[in-house]
């Protein structure tokens, strides 16, 4: 595959990009050496290898789901600057439009 002008025209339409005519010939030279680059790809033998689904080997170390005694909600409160029954009271972050 190869890219033309149009196709330049067409990504830097969707990508809502400003492309200078004379960055045009050095976008499209870059544009289809990556695309030779990722071609070579399809040369390797890739049968019996499996399909990544992760990059590296590290697996995520995750502790048990057990109950434990937490902060009551008289707890968690006694020291909030304000709060309306048993909820926090923060200042109004959005402004609402009408």
């Amino acid at each position: 595959m190869k890219v033309e002008k149009k196709d330049i025209d067409k990504i830097a339409h969707l990508a809502r990009l400003n492309i200078q005519p004379e960055q045009e010939q050095q976008l499209l030279a870059d544009m289809n050496n990556i695309l030779d680059w990722v071609d070579k790809l399809s040369e390797l033998d890739t049968d019996g290898v499996e399909p990544l689904t992760h990059i590296t080997q590290e697996v995520n170390s995750l502790r048990a789901d057990k109950v434990e005694s937490t902060l009551s909600t008289e707890e968690g409160l006694k020291n909030a600057p304000e709060k309306e029954g048993s909820f926090f009271k923060v200042p109004k972050v959005l402004k609402r439009s009408s």
